[in-house]
């Protein structure tokens, strides 16, 4: 029997939250509805994570309650990696069910008791009843299968915590959050330090989710794939929208323009946010979402769609030095080594005009050192390679710290040193396009969060012009506006791209050609990323290579 309502799980009412004169947020009311998926969404620093942790009784808002309806249990994604290394791995997943540990754990030490006692035997009797209710018997099963899920291996099953490296405990923590299906789930950025297969897998698993999900991550593809909703975050206000991550995005920019067509009609532009919605919702029925939650976008109203007044920086890249030649980049067997490790062996690729390459490996140290021995910072490489005299090449590293640390210069002043031009104008026009504008360029370099860092790279790679740009993890400490100003700007750019990202969407809607970088050799595919994740006969061939490597 169909159902013809759904239960508030939890809900908040006039929630405010200020410290000191800084409001971050004002007059919360939302209702979290069983069945849906909540993105929260917002620039860095607006706080999505600190409402995550109000909704959770971490922290106390300054007005407001959260009400949470009587018999729901909550989890949480726990932050602190060394919180319970004095723990048993799959115990530690189990504890992510209080209920349920706390009744195992009175149940065995009742049993160890060695005068038990007719009281002890009614209570175990009680405790027993209680805990097959709870599906108990199959608690250390059901452990299991989440933590060999998320890729734990079952030899790290049986392992203290503080056995295992940072990856896993994040796997673990994730594992206890979901352990049970809760009826409320909190997840803070659920996919960082996860891989692909474990990524792949938390989207499958949350996309048919019966009850509550609130989320807060950067990784687009992973909102798409996940949310029914998404929960905009702007100005000290929270406002909910039906839809994913990039239904909002596209939904608001297209409410943008038609606010500034001031020569179309009101029907007009109506009827083409009606099309759009239309379009959209026909999509959408592909995805692995419920038919329950795609026929949300049916419902949606024209007036519920509105402009965004998220400010995007500006990135852009087609300014480049000069028109690049054929000849790009040749590497003949080329291949590092680190600590005894061999990170990639015998790589012979040719990169020609117009690819954008999409460079993968399982170990992330490999792409790393790559991306360095092509920039000259590491030497110490087995083969050769050589660019194109035409090549102009232009870098964003994953460690950009040496660029400010101990640096005692304003931001003009740090980018000045990168620029031709050295009129101060001129510099403040690309920090402008970045976001740092007025007092917020005069900023010391060295003060700045990882975001700001981020920025003030493009600013650099921007007057480097170059063309042929090299970027691994872009996107890290990146907020949304960033990522998807940053992804709208590498689709534009006419030359050749080499990328490493965990960003999912960036690498799919970006990259033409995929080179993965193996310690037995490369694989080298001419086409977008998520074919070749879900070719049957690559993943076949990546297993080989890298178990060839480790045997």
């Amino acid at each position: 029997m169909l159902r013809c309502f759904f239960i508030v799980m939890i809900s908040t009412n006039n929630l405010s939250l200020r410290f000191g004169k800084r409001i971050l947020f004002e007059d919360v009311n939302l209702k979290f509805v069983e069945g849906n998926c909540y993105g929260i969404i917002g620039a860095n620093g607006s706080g999505k994570s600190t409402f995550l942790k109000i909704l959770s009784g971490e922290v106390t808002p300054t007005t407001g309650s959260v009400d949470i309806t009587k018999g729901q249990r909550m989890a949480v994604l726990k932050q602190n990696h060394f919180e319970f290394n004095e723990f048993q791995v799959l115990e530690t997943v189990i504890m992510g069910h209080k209920p349920l540990y706390d009744i195992m754990k009175e149940k065995d030490a009742l049993y160890a008791k060695p005068d038990f006692s007719d009281e002890d035997g009614m209570r175990a009797g009680e405790l027993e009843a209680l805990f097959a209710e709870m599906d108990g018997w199959n608690a250390e099963s059901d452990a299991a299968t989440l933590l060999s899920n998320l890729g734990v291996p079952v030899e790290n099953h049986d392992r203290r915590m503080e056995e295992l490296d940072g990856n896993q405990k994040v796997r673990v923590l994730l594992a206890q959050a979901l352990f049970g299906n809760p009826d409320i789930l909190l997840l803070d950025e659920p996919t960082n330090e996860i891989d692909l297969d474990a990524t792949m897998w938390l989207e499958d698993f949350l996309a048919d989710y019966p009850n509550v999900v609130l989320v807060v991550s950067h990784d687009r593809h992973f909102l798409d794939s996940v949310c029914t909703h998404v929960v905009d975050i702007d100005y000290g206000k929270m406002t909910p929208y039906t839809g994913n991550y990039t239904f909002w995005y596209e939904s608001s920019q297209l409410a943008l323009k038609l606010r500034t067509e001031q020569n179309k009609r009101a029907e007009e532009k109506v009827k083409e946010l009606q099309e759009f919605i239309r379009r959209f919702s026909a999509n959408a029925s592909k995805s692995k979402q419920a038919t329950s939650r795609k026929k949300l976008l049916d419902k949606i109203k024209v007036e519920d769609i509105r402009p965004s007044s998220r400010k995007y920086p500006a990135i852009l890249l087609n300014n480049m030095v000069r028109e690049l030649g054929d000849r790009v980049l040749k590497t003949e067997h080329l291949g590092a080594v680190q600590n005894g490790e061999v990170l990639f062996n015998d790589v012979t690729i040719e990169v020609q005009k117009g690819d954008k390459i999409a460079l993968l490996s399982r170990n992330s140290l490999a792409t790393t050192a790559f991306y360095e021995i092509l920039t000259g910072r590491n030497t110490d490489f087995i083969g050769e390679f050589q660019f194109g005299v035409t090549v102009t090449t232009s870098y964003v590293p994953i460690d950009n710290a040496p660029y400010f640390e101990g640096i005692n210069l304003s931001l003009v002043d740090w980018l000045r040193q990168y620029s031709e031009d050295k009129d101060e104008t001129f510099v403040r026009g690309f920090l402008g396009r970045m976001l740092f504008s007025g007092d917020e360029a005069l900023k010391q370099a060295k003060v700045l969060s990882g975001g700001e860092k981020m920025r003030c790279m493009f600013s650099r790679m921007q007057l480097q012009r170059g063309n042929v740009l090299l970027f691994d993890e872009p996107t890290n400490h990146l907020d949304l506006e960033s990522i998807t100003s940053l992804n709208n700007a590498l689709q534009e750019f006419p030359s050749t791209i080499l990328l490493t990202s965990k960003d999912h969407t960036l690498v799919q809607t970006v990259a033409n050609r995929i080179i993965e970088l193996t310690p037995s050799g490369v694989i080298d595919k001419w086409m977008p990323f998520d074919e070749y994740i879900s070719d049957p006969v690559i993943k076949a061939l990546r297993d080989e290579m890298y178990a060839t490597a480790t045997a």
